[in-house]
């Protein structure tokens, strides 16, 4: 044991997948914590392997108004750790887009907290910052999974039948070729009402299911988000700044080695997902470019091909020197919502997104990350999850895909169902 400070202690672990499962029965007290887990990748640049925010000091919550401008000052009140997420709604200040869809979930636009409790997990050590840290590693070592209410199963229910999204899909193809759009981020909902789940054992078995480089769970009162994600927002590390985004999906064929080669090679020449790819990586660009110093902003990585349990992946890495003395309500302001989840321009494709979707997204294509007492921060992007109002027994998970001219509406409606699979699994196995 090495103690840093008074409240700053250093644990060594012997047994690392252990010491997580106790970490996350530990966090069963808390009504307001936020789990970011990388489970174990190694995706450049990678920093924290498990980092985590428990118990609230103090935060802020707010809808999109001026909650980027609340949050700037809530940010500047003292130079503390900061866990939260930014709403999908947030283009509503940033962008005169509006919705009037139904959010039967209910996270706020924004929400921030500064923790009680900060905890970093790594192969070899856990770091526990807080009043009386050895009696908080004490308690996580005893931490048993408590027996929870009684679970009932979700009857999952889609928001299209597949008649239904292809008919939006063609529509969405019409306004591709009237010029309005180059690309667009179509997304449907599954859903059950009247549902109880246990979050923490559904996300333990998401994990095993589909372990993925930004996965979280994070819980803000009664609402509730298990997050499998594969994608990065942004990041930012000293005056360095990148994003990551993912177009291009290609399922696995885990039972053939050869033939899952072969399903890489095909996603790396695909003309379809090039195009989605590229499009989305001159949106970045353009988005990072308001904020960098002039030529500054390179694409690092185009069309890398990357394997996760049920996926392979297209991913491009864009990245670029900050502006000096910039704000991160700035950086919001000029990237988000990120382009791989809207597609193309940015402000027509967001109104056509509130044109045909059926529902709000919410925290779904928001992201969820923190704020270093240093500036830096890491958020990914929501997808992959499951949202859940534990109040209302509500539960919600949405997978899209996106949209161009070279679209083919049933390979498209596949490609959700192949999204979403992974979710669906856990969910109806979980009774």
């Amino acid at each position: 044991m090495t103690q840093t400070s008074t409240t700053k202690v250093t644990y060594a672990i012997s047994d690392f997948i252990e010491t997580k499962q106790k970490v996350l029965n530990w966090l069963q007290r808390f009504n307001t914590f936020c789990f970011l887990d990388n489970h174990q990748y190694q995706i450049l640049p990678h920093s924290q392997e498990c980092l985590l925010g428990a118990g609230v000091k103090r935060q802020l919550k707010a809808n999109a108004g001026n909650a980027l401008e609340q949050l700037q000052k809530f940010i500047g009140h003292n130079q503390n750790w900061l866990f939260g997420h930014l709403g999908y709604d947030l283009k509503n200040e940033i962008e005169e887009v509006y919705s009037s869809h139904v959010d039967a979930i209910g996270f706020p636009d924004l929400f921030f907290f500064e923790p009680e409790y900060l905890i970093r997990l790594s192969e070899q050590e856990i770091i526990i910052e807080g009043e009386n840290p050895t009696l908080v590693f004490d308690e996580i070592n005893n931490a048993d999974k408590r027996d929870n209410k009684k679970v009932t199963p979700p009857a999952i229910r889609n928001s299209l039948s597949q008649e239904e999204y292809i008919t939006v899909i063609k529509k969405l193809k019409e306004h591709i070729l009237r010029g309005d759009c180059y690309e667009i981020n179509f997304c449907k909902d599954f859903f059950a009402e009247d549902c109880i789940i246990d979050p923490l054992s559904i996300y333990k078995k998401l994990s095993i299911e589909s372990p993925n480089p930004f996965s979280a769970l994070y819980r803000m009162n009664d609402q509730w988000l298990i997050c499998a994600s594969p994608e990065r927002f942004l990041k930012k590390q000293g005056n360095s700044i990148l994003s990551q985004p993912i177009k291009g999906t290609s399922k696995r064929e885990l039972l053939n080695t050869e033939l899952d080669e072969l399903k890489k090679l095909d996603l790396y020449h695909s003309a379809k997902d090039r195009s989605e790819n590229v499009m989305v990586v001159d949106l970045v660009r353009n988005d990072l470019a308001k904020i960098c110093k002039e030529g500054t902003v390179k694409v690092d990585e185009l069309y890398g091909i990357y394997s996760f349990p049920q996926v392979h992946q297209m991913i491009s890495t864009i990245s670029g020197e900050l502006t000096d003395n910039i704000s991160f309500s700035e950086v919001i302001r000029a990237t988000f919502p990120m382009g791989s989840m809207t597609g193309a321009p940015k402000k027509r494709v967001m109104d056509l997104i509130e044109q045909y979707e059926t529902t709000k997204r919410g925290i779904f294509s928001g992201a969820v990350g923190y704020i270093s007492p240093e500036g830096d921060f890491d958020f990914n992007v929501v997808i992959r999850s499951i949202m859940y109002n534990a109040a209302t027994s509500y539960l919600s998970f949405k997978a899209g895909s996106g949209i161009t001219f070279y679209s083919d509406p049933e390979m498209e409606w596949e490609e959700c169902l192949l999204k979403a699979a992974a979710i669906k699994k856990v969910l109806e196995s979980n009774y």
